[in-house]
This record gives structure tokens, sequence and C-alpha cells, in this order.
């Protein structure tokens, strides 16, 4: 079992849910992406998301594009970014971790050499934005081999087909965009994501995750009503650039994401106690 489904059955196990921050490595300084990341462990993070920065990143709205730029200005590579997953899993061997990228840098550096990287490092998961199911099918197959869940998007404009596609293909959890838009957009409609998440469920076995939208503790209380489990990343790296050094920047993330965590449980709590 992958550390991914590992943590996703004990989170069943305890009636609660995941709670998945984004962050772009290289942001709000090289030096600071592994200690960030540790802390976000610490705030309450079950599995999180790293971004490997890139020029052009389409799902993205502003704020990870801003964050995206900084940590290209700095030089951040993908190789670096896979030198401090390494440092992360060396120091952390429980805390899942995914890449989430495009497909130039994979590209450019190799997919055999990606992949095979990726597994030295630690990394559990890999989430290609525009690596769709129909092209993807040697690179997750590779993926799988190397022990590494490949975790693809579902969005509400995704059809039969396509989810049909993802399902088998797919592991760890499915990425359910909650909105038509980019990342960072305010105009969550929770009620139609249920709905979606629910239909969702009839044909999709593995976790389902909801991000895109998600920006404060009431929306991810009521996400967590619904789904497997809550990303957010946008309003984490907005926090950060808002502050005055990379110390105040990992601390206010901290903060965001602890207030996240008890509103996740405090969600999950009150939906089991309606059951109960």
């Amino acid at each position: 079992m992958s550390r991914i489904a590992a943590t996703f059955a004990r989170l069943a196990a305890q009636r609660r849910k995941a709670l998945i921050p984004y962050v772009t490595a290289g942001d709000p300084a090289p030096q600071a992406t592994v200690p960030l990341l540790h802390a976000l462990v610490a705030a309450g993070a079950d599995i999180i998301e790293l971004g490997v920065p890139f020029s052009d990143p389409m799902a993205d709205g502003p704020v990870i594009q801003r964050a995206n730029e900084r940590a290209l200005e700095r030089g951040v590579s993908l190789r670096q970014v896979l030198d401090w997953a390494a440092q992360f899993r060396s120091a952390d061997p429980a805390t899942p971790l995914v890449l989430m990228g495009y497909a130039n840098p994979v590209e450019r550096f190799g997919v055999d050499a990606f992949v095979g990287e990726c597994a030295r490092a630690g990394v559990d998961g890999v989430l290609v934005v525009d690596y769709p199911p129909e092209e993807a099918r040697d690179f997750a197959a590779a993926l799988r081999n190397a022990g590494i869940d490949p975790i693809f998007l579902l969005a509400p404009t995704s059809t039969a087909a396509r989810i049909a596609q993802v399902d088998p293909l797919g592991g760890g959890y499915v990425y359910y965009v909650s909105l038509k838009g980019v990342t960072g957009a305010a105009h969550l409609d929770v009620q139609q994501v249920a709905r979606r998440v629910q239909e969702l469920r009839r044909q999709v076995r593995l976790p389902l995750a909801v991000g895109f939208g998600i920006r404060d503790a009431a929306g991810a209380a009521a996400i967590a009503g619904c789904a497997d489990a809550v990303i957010i990343g946008s309003r984490i790296i907005e926090l950060m650039e808002q502050q005055a050094d990379t110390q105040q920047a990992i601390a206010a993330a901290a903060g965001l994401l602890g207030e996240l965590r008890r509103a996740v449980d405090g969600a999950a709590a009150q939906a089991g106690a309606g059951t109960a």
C-alpha cells in the first residue's frame, strides 16, 4: 500500500478528512522550501502538493503565477525540487509528497530520468496538469512501476468517457477541480460541488480531493462535508507574499493551515455525530 493510500485508509478509520496544502517550490525563498514543508506537516497537513515552477502555468491564477515567477527568477529547477523532496523525505518518512506541475519541465528532464529521480527522492505521487489520461498511459505505467501514484484531474466539464479513463489509470486520489476557471477563484458553489462529488463517487473508486476556490476555514469545512480531502494553495501563497520576511511567511502559512485543520476536523466530527 502506498503512503497516500495508507494515509486515506488511516483517516477513513478515524472518520477524518485529509487536508492537502499546495505550495510552489522555491517560494517564498529557495532555502525556505524544506522548512515550509515541515511546518505545514506540524500544522496538520496530511499530504503535501509541491509545485514545480514553470513559466506558463496555464491552470493557475495570478497568485500562483507570481509564485512561479519568483521561483524561476531565483533559478529554481526541477533538479532542485527533487533534491528538496529528498531532503524532506529523509526527515519525514511518513507524510506523502506529491509533485504537481506541467509537462515541459518533465519532458526536458527526460521522462524516464524524472520517474527514477522521483522514486529515489521518495516522491509519492505526480500530477502533471497537461498530461490528459488519453496521452499518459505510458507515463502512468512508468510511475506505477516505480511505486508512485499517477494523479489526474477531473473538472465540472469532464465527460463520462474521461472519468472512465481516469479511474483505472490513476492512483492515490483524484483531484476534482471545483469550478470552471483557474486556481484562486472566489466563486465556490459548495452545493454544486457536493452534487458533483456524489455523482463521481458512483464512478470513481479513488478518494476525491477537491481544490480551487477554497480560501478560508468555512470553505474548507464545507468541502470536507462532501469530499475525502480539501486542497488549498492560492490563499496560502497569497498570505505568505504579504509577510515581511521568510520566517514570518512560514509562520503565516502554518497558522492558516492550523485554522483549516481545526475546521476540517470539526466538520468531520459534526458529520459523524449526525450519523451516530
